[in-house]
């Protein structure tokens, strides 16, 4: 049996377009699996959810109503792909690796269009995408000793700034008034507060690791 697992396990090392797509199993998944192809269309919405959001000026329009539904759309395919593939045992180093980029592809055009449009400071669009950027970078480095899946610290990032982008991008003032910037201004913090923290933390537990490797 552990002659056949480990064939199994080579020939998927191989051949990383080969193997299951869907089905649940123990046998190699194929890095064309549907959680996968989930994460990729993410990040092909990304361009869709910008060019929409910007082509009004960000005026309170039904496209700018759109353009927040896209965004909502492409965030909950994170939970989604994430689900799918523990529950079908198709968690592939692609689908490690390419998730966190895809998360800060989104976030990172969600970011730079408040902007443009005058909603957010830039310091705030800076200052995460230093993080983002540097983290990620951080994954390629090591990619050929590890591969470094989002910690809980990153996912408890990237539901704060979902929400806090979210709700930035849904012309809600309308209804409720000055409200809706107070509360958009507390949760872009917190976002903000966590994404500098779990950037640390990420880089501690590098250190960590290289000195017990050491």
């Amino acid at each position: 049996m552990s002659d056949v697992t480990s064939s199994e396990t080579t020939h998927g090392a191989r051949f990383p377009w080969r193997g299951r797509l869907l089905r649940k199993g123990d046998g190699p998944a194929s890095t064309a699996n549907v959680a996968n192809v989930i994460t990729v269309v993410r990040i092909l919405m990304a361009p869709l959810f910008f060019v929409m959001l910007l082509a009004d000026g960000g005026q309170d329009t039904s496209l700018r109503v759109w353009a927040a539904v896209v965004f909502v759309v492409a965030i909950v395919t994170d939970s989604a792909d994430g689900i799918i593939a523990r529950r079908q045992n198709l968690v592939t180093d692609f689908g490690k690796l390419v998730d966190p980029i895809a998360d800060k592809v989104l976030i990172g055009g969600a970011l730079v269009a408040l902007s443009i449009l005058g909603e957010l400071p830039w310091i705030v669009t800076v200052l995460i995408m230093l993080r983002e950027i540097g983290i990620t970078v951080f994954r390629f480095a090591v990619l050929s000793d590890r591969v470094i899946p989002a910690s809980r610290g990153g996912k408890i990032k990237t539901v704060l700034q979902a929400v806090a982008i979210t709700l930035a991008l849904f012309p809600w003032w309308n209804v409720v008034g000055d409200l809706a910037h107070w509360v958009n201004g507390i949760l872009m913090t917190a976002a903000l507060l966590a994404t500098v923290l779990s950037g640390a933390d990420y880089l501690w537990q590098a250190w960590k690791h290289n000195r017990s490797a050491a």
